[in-house]
This record gives structure tokens, C-alpha cells and sequence, in this order.
């Protein structure tokens, strides 16, 4: 496999996951909550498992079916303003004094998983994106470089999700109403993404 081909894709995948979006909203909030690892490991298994899908041909089979692709993204839409919603009944930041009960680490890999599992920009990316980064005349097989162009978008992914979780946990810890202030955008985010990617399959 070329090693310009590897690059290309790594230049058009950070692209997207440089890109605000319900990722970095979810992230965020993740952190401010001190929930950023398991709810980037949680996104970052989601990618896993997309990567999995694509190298078996089954990626190929759902892009040949709009209605597969429709359904994924209402669903994602609908778990996007669900998060969004628990995130503004949440608050990242309580009162002095007060106890703050989270979800247990489990819980926030399982909600990372959804939203990258379900999130449109990664269907985007490996359903219609990655492939046209492989060749069939490759000494390699095709399974074997989807999972190598998968890797070098997960290693983009972690870098970006951890810095963007964890510097939100480390700059708002200490800052309660600036920190409010964000998770309040974060869960406004997710739920303006949502509304759009749901009116937008709605009006077609």
C-alpha cells in the first residue's frame, strides 16, 4: 500500500476530527464531568467497530441501500438530542458543597459508543470516504487496508478526543460558571445537531 495513500486519508481525517461537532460536545461534557477516558474509549470502540464493518464488506453493502443509511441517521439524530437534553437536566457544575452523582464509567463508554457508532460524519468517512483510499491492485488486500487506514484514523481520534476532554476537565475544573457556561453550549450542541440531521432526512 502506498504510502501517499496513507497520508491523503490521514490529511482528510483529521479534517474531520478537527472538526467541532456532537464528538467534541460530548467530549467536552464528558470531561467537565471527569468521565473524558471512558467516553473517549467508549468513541473510539465505535470507530473500532465501523473500521470492522467496512473491512467486511458489509459497509459496502449498506451504502447500497440509502434506507440503511437513513435509518442510522435519524437514529443518531434522535440519540444526539437525548444526550444533549440529559446533558442540560445534568449540570457539569453544582453549587459549593453539593454532591454531583455521575454515571458510572461503563455508562459513559456505552453513550461514546452510540455517538460514534451513530454519528453521520464517521458513517461519512468510512462508508464513502476510506474506500476510494484502496486499491485493488494492491500487494495487500483490500480488508487488510481499510484496517490499516482505520488505525491511522484512531490514532488521530485519540489524540484529538483525549486533548479536547481532558484540557476541558483541566481549564473549567476550577472554574464553575465558566465551566456551567460550556456544558450548557455542549448539550445545546448536540441537541441543534440532532435537530438538524433529523429535519434534514424529514424534508427529503
Amino acid at each position: 500500500m502506498a504510502l501517499t495513500a496513507i497520508t491523503a486519508f490521514w490529511g482528510v481525517s483529521m479534517l474531520f476530527v478537527i472538526t467541532p461537532g456532537a464528538d467534541w460536545a460530548f467530549a467536552i461534557s464528558a470531561g467537565l464531568r471527569r468521565r473524558a477516558a471512558p467516553a473517549v474509549l467508549g468513541m473510539l470502540s465505535g470507530h473500532v467497530l465501523a473500521v470492522l464493518v467496512v473491512a467486511a464488506g458489509v459497509g459496502a453493502l449498506v451504502a447500497r441501500y440509502p434506507l440503511a443509511l437513513t435509518v442510522l441517521t435519524v437514529a443518531g439524530a434522535v440519540y444526539l438530542i437525548w444526550l444533549g437534553i440529559g446533558a442540560l437536566r445534568t449540570p457539569a457544575v453544582v453549587r459549593e458543597g453539593a454532591q454531583l452523582v455521575e454515571a458510572s464509567p461503563g455508562r459513559w463508554m456505552l453513550k461514546g459508543l452510540g455517538i460514534s457508532g451513530l454519528n453521520p460524519k464517521v458513517t461519512l468517512l468510512f462508508l464513502a470516504i476510506l474506500p476510494q483510499f484502496t486499491t485493488s491492485s494492491s500487494a495487500w488486500p483490500v480488508s487488510v487496508q481499510i484496517a490499516v487506514l482505520g488505525a491511522v484514523h484512531l490514532v488521530g481520534c485519540a489524540a484529538v478526543y483525549f486533548a479536547v476532554g481532558f484540557g476541558a476537565g483541566a481549564v473549567l475544573g476550577a472554574r464553575p460558571s465558566a465551566a456551567r457556561a460550556v456544558g450548557i453550549v455542549s448539550g445545546l450542541a448536540m441537541i441543534a445537531i440532532g435537530v438538524v440531521l433529523l429535519v434534514g432526512q424529514l424534508v427529503r
